[in-house]
């Protein structure tokens, strides 16, 4: 075997390895973006703990085929970039889908989420939710207002005492 043919082995292991990982893969049509914008977009992924690579397409068709997850060999026509998100579902999307705003250049092809092939829309759809940290705060601050509530009512007769006990003393 050949070298070459070797290296493109352990290619794919590596992207099957990164895939297995990732709990959403977002792949783009990367065409049409300068540097500047690349590089500021790459910079958004490193701060989220996401990864963004170029692979070639049959590569990444054959770790994804190997992994048993079923997409169109479509999706892998021309420039495919994908985006790996690794401890958040939405950090990829939010990200693609901010820049895709901002430049107008780029395209999102399809996404995999948790092992499962999703469109395109259902990518941007993913964007628009809330990020863990929102979603979390929101969730405490609503099991927190009952328990706020409880308290005042506890606190008002000893409060409604006081007040008149204070009233009597100030006559």
């Amino acid at each position: 075997m050949s070298a070459n043919f070797e290296a493109k082995k352990q290619l794919v292991e590596e992207i099957k390895e990164k895939f297995q990982k990732a709990k959403t893969l977002a792949f783009v049509d990367y065409r049409g973006l300068n540097v500047e914008e690349d590089t500021a977009m790459r910079k958004a992924f490193r701060e989220n703990g996401c990864e963004y690579k170029v692979y070639k397409n049959r590569l990444m068709l054959k770790a994804l085929s190997d992994l048993g997850i079923e997409c169109s060999a479509n999706y892998f026509e021309g420039t495919t970039a994908v985006a790996i998100g690794y401890a958040d579902e939405v950090a990829p999307a939010k990200i693609l889908c901010d820049t895709i705003d901002k430049t107008k250049k780029m395209a999102i092809k399809f996404g995999i989420l948790n092992g499962v092939s999703v469109s395109a829309s259902d990518i941007e759809a993913l964007s628009k939710l809330p990020s863990k940290e929102e979603l979390i705060a929101k969730l405490l601050g609503t099991l927190n207002n009952p328990i706020t509530g409880l308290c005042r009512v506890l606190q008002a007769p000893t409060r409604g005492l006081a007040v008149a006990l204070n009233a009597i003393a100030t006559k």
